[in-house]
């Protein structure tokens, strides 16, 4: 990672409405059809890939339609449609209180808090939720790519998702925080790749830190 600093006096606000207007409103890669599938797929992907979840919900959910359905499966009913998930089983009891301590699809928590209450969700994964969902933003999300992109930028330092949120959270504005997120998981999804990132092609690069590391 380039040693070089940011300059202190970056307005992040601004820096970043180019990468917000290129990803605003574009949908997370998971698919789903309303809040419960979106909740099952989230806490699914978890140290998984998108693609993969995505490959197997259709099974998922055409088994278990709703909250108030998964609730009266039995654990090996899961573990047959989710056995290839990467720690399925304690994502099969995690999914299997959610739904028996919710109930109904329309009993979904809607704020941060409340969603963190339920197994198998921190941080990153409500964040996501509320964001899906067209919910007022409480936090920012932080996952591997934004984890990546937000030090090559200089925009945060360090390694620690929470770390990296608070600092997103202190630079840019709270009618940001819903999109710059997700903004930057796509910027990382798409050009800022872990090798050879597409620098050139990035809207970031005017400001970013790495870009100006690798031109000298």
């Amino acid at each position: 990672m380039p040693s070089k600093k940011t300059p202190a006096s970056v307005d992040w606000g601004k820096a970043v409405q180019p990468l917000i207007k290129q990803y605003r409103g574009k949908k997370h890669p998971l698919e789903y059809a309303n809040r419960y599938q979106l909740l099952v797929a989230v806490v699914l992907s978890a140290q998984d890939s998108d693609k993969h979840i995505n490959s197997l919900a259709p099974a998922f959910f055409k088994e278990f339609p709703s909250m108030k359905a998964l609730a009266k499966a039995k654990p090996q009913e899961l573990h047959k449609l989710i056995g290839s998930v990467r720690n399925f089983a304690n994502k099969s009891k995690w999914l299997l209180q959610t739904a028996q301590t919710v109930g109904k699809d329309e009993n979904i928590p809607t704020t941060l808090e409340g969603l963190r209450e339920l197994p198998g969700i921190g941080r990153k994964s409500a964040n996501v939720i509320l964001r899906e969902s067209g919910l007022p933003a409480e936090g920012v999300i932080v996952d591997l790519h934004v984890l990546r992109v937000a030090p090559r930028l200089g925009i945060a330092e360090g390694t620690n998702p929470e770390k990296i949120e608070k600092q997103l959270l202190e630079k840019i504005p709270k009618k940001d925080w819903g999109d710059i997120g997700m903004a930057m998981s796509f910027l990382g999804r798409e050009i800022c790749r872990p090798t050879n990132p597409n620098c050139s092609a990035c809207s970031m690069n005017k400001v970013c830190v790495y870009y100006a590391s690798m031109k000298k």
